[in-house]
């Protein structure tokens, strides 16, 4: 939902953000700030910095920035709305209520009413496990190796072996038939009439993102079909967009997520201190699976099943992860043929190194494309590579492809000159236009840019730790001087506060939505530059100053129409302002 922005300020003013951070990392303060190993990066020397003073966190390693609700965002994978929420509950401040159609208010009480029976549901199979009568499933879960912490962790628990079970307990808590129906645990016919789904299974709760039980997997006690049954979807719960474990997996601090194919593989790999693992429920991956694991990682490794049905499942995957802007890789477990077996078998240390070993994505699908052809017989081992070279050839940067045929070569017996004309046959048949490398000059280009955010990031920090330099500062440069959009605007909220007296980037931040663009903005509030003297910082400031006019005059004039005499004379006046710089003196 949407909150005012001064419902956003008052929550984030009244949660300290040293104080917040301090409950997820270890701080110690040297002079204004404090300093940390930084949570999202492996570092052996502290180099994130929490500024009580600005209220915002930034790490000078890995570049990760902003206010405290950015660092729940990034840290717990929250939402914006809920790390809004979590922080007004830490604070004690009353978020607005939403004001409902009837519509929407009838749709939110059957998602809640779903909910509550799901949570009855729960406790009902979670109690029963740990029975007399939950003996054969806990006997099941014993023989897989999962402690009693584990089971306790994922709820697990046990559908009797009487069909009504649940049914007669849901009615004695009343529950009535019509939301008994709705919330899929129930099934009914004119010979039965209403009657338990799930019966003589393990069960497993399949939660959301808040730890929430949306629906439920159940494992067959026996050889009944089918063996793996899982509830329908529901008012809460769509099998396309969960993924199981996620719930745990969010708070990994794992770099990317272990994808698998069934419950058991995340239960166990969760034991076996792998927390960073996921599976889709009973289904094929899809797009929006590929589209909520973007939300958490950069990075999946396919951790599937080693047998034929696994190998579909991974090129399946692949390319939706790809189109969600997910980098894939592939972990082989030969000869073992699935995460859990491979454990028992190796060790936790074993599958790690199977993990940093996990091959590139395209690569495994050359390796699977391999065995349709006999590479012994010249001709498949033509059509072969010119089957690779059309796949190469789908790559849109140039580079990329220049990579790739390197790796292949490398694999195969086939010169690069000899691969990279067939990858060029296939572009000039309507395959995406070579886009060249950068050449030397737009690299000179790019530094001196580079230089010039640089320049920018300082006159932002400097005014932020010192508004007394505005009054000076404002006759030389304005936002429109800066030379990114998001420099542009965080500027102008910097100069519009300095104008009033209220210097607040934290409150920037939040104008911010998108978490990089919140560590972006962050960024601008902690550049750098080591001066020590009096002089040495007029000098620092002037010469920055400075770069920041001349380059925003430069490109004034190359864009300028010649027929705008207004605008040239503003260049003018510029220009004469940049040559009264050298008479600027300010002190701290």
């Amino acid at each position: 939902m949407y909150y005012p922005d001064e419902v956003i300020e008052e929550v984030r003013s009244r949660n300290d953000i040293v104080d917040v951070i301090s409950g997820y990392v270890k701080l110690q303060r040297k002079g204004s700030s404090y300093f940390g190993l930084c949570p999202f990066h492996n570092e052996k020397s502290p180099s994130f910095s929490v500024s009580p003073g600005k209220q915002m966190y930034y790490c000078f390693g890995c570049g990760a920035g902003g206010n405290v609700f950015t660092f729940l965002m990034e840290y717990e994978n929250y939402s914006f709305q809920e790390a809004v929420k979590t922080l007004a509950d830490r604070a004690g401040v009353a978020l607005p209520e939403i004001e409902y159609s009837q519509e929407a208010k009838r749709a939110r009480d059957e998602k809640n009413a779903v909910l509550e029976v799901n949570r009855e549901a729960a406790k009902y199979y979670y109690y029963l496990l740990r029975t007399p009568e939950g003996a054969p499933g806990l006997e099941y879960l014993k023989k897989r190796g999962l402690t009693a912490e584990t089971m306790q962790r994922f709820g697990l628990g046990y559908a009797g072996r009487y069909s009504d079970g649940l049914y007669r307990y849901l009615k004695k808590k009343g529950v009535s038939d019509e939301l008994l129906k709705k919330s899929g645990l129930m099934q009914v016919n004119e010979k039965q009439g209403m009657y338990d789904k799930f019966w003589n299974r393990v069960m497993f709760p399949i939660m959301d993102l808040n730890g929430k039980v949306v629906g439920f997997g159940g494992r067959v006690m026996g050889d009944a079909k089918p063996k793996y049954l899982n509830s329908p979807e529901t008012a809460v719960f769509d099998k396309s967009r969960n993924l199981y474990g996620l719930n745990f997996a969010r708070s990994s601090r794992k770099k990317q997520l272990l994808l698998c194919e069934g419950y058991m593989d995340v239960i166990s790999l969760h034991q076996a201190g792998f927390t960073n693992a996921v599976a889709s429920l009973g289904t094929a991956l899809t797009s929006q699976h590929a589209s909520l694991l973007k939300r958490f990682t950069d990075e999946a490794v396919l951790t599937y099943d080693s047998d034929e049905a696994g190998i579909r499942a991974a090129l399946r995957a692949i390319p939706l992860l790809k189109e969600a802007g997910v980098t894939a890789k592939v972990l082989h477990m030969e000869p073992y043929k699935d995460p859990d077996e491979f454990i028992k078998a190796q060790g936790a240390e074993a599958f790690q190194e199977r993990i940093d070993q996990a091959e590139n994505s395209f690569l495994f699908e050359i390796s699977v494309l391999e065995k349709s052809f006999d590479m012994s017989d010249p001709e498949e081992k033509t059509k072969f590579f010119q089957a690779v070279a059309r796949k190469i050839s789908g790559f849109e940067l140039e580079v990329e492809r220049e990579n790739y045929i390197e790796a292949i070569t490398g694999k195969y017996q086939i010169s690069f000159q000899g691969l990279r004309k067939m990858v060029m046959n296939w572009l000039m048949q309507g395959a995406p236009p070579v886009r060249e490398a950068p050449k030397s000059g737009k690299r000179k280009e790019k530094e001196k840019e580079d230089g010039i955010l640089k320049s920018q990031r300082l006159i932002l920090t400097w005014l932020a730790e010192h508004p007394g330099l505005y009054p000076s500062v404002r006759q030389y440069i304005h936002p429109e001087d800066f030379s990114q959009e998001l420099y542009q605007k965080a500027a102008k909220l910097l100069f519009d506060q300095l104008e009033k007296g209220e210097v607040n980037p934290a409150q920037i931040l939040s104008v911010f939505e998108d978490p990089e663009e919140q560590g972006q903005a962050a960024a601008l509030f902690h550049a750098d530059l080591a001066v020590e003297t009096p002089k040495e910082w007029d000098k620092a400031l002037r010469e920055t100053l400075a770069k920041i006019m001349d380059y925003s005059i430069k490109k004034k004039t190359a864009q300028m129409d010649p027929a705008d005499l207004q605008g040239l004379q503003q260049l003018v006046d510029a220009k004469r302002r940049l040559q009264q710089l050298g008479r600027l003196h300010i002190s701290l």
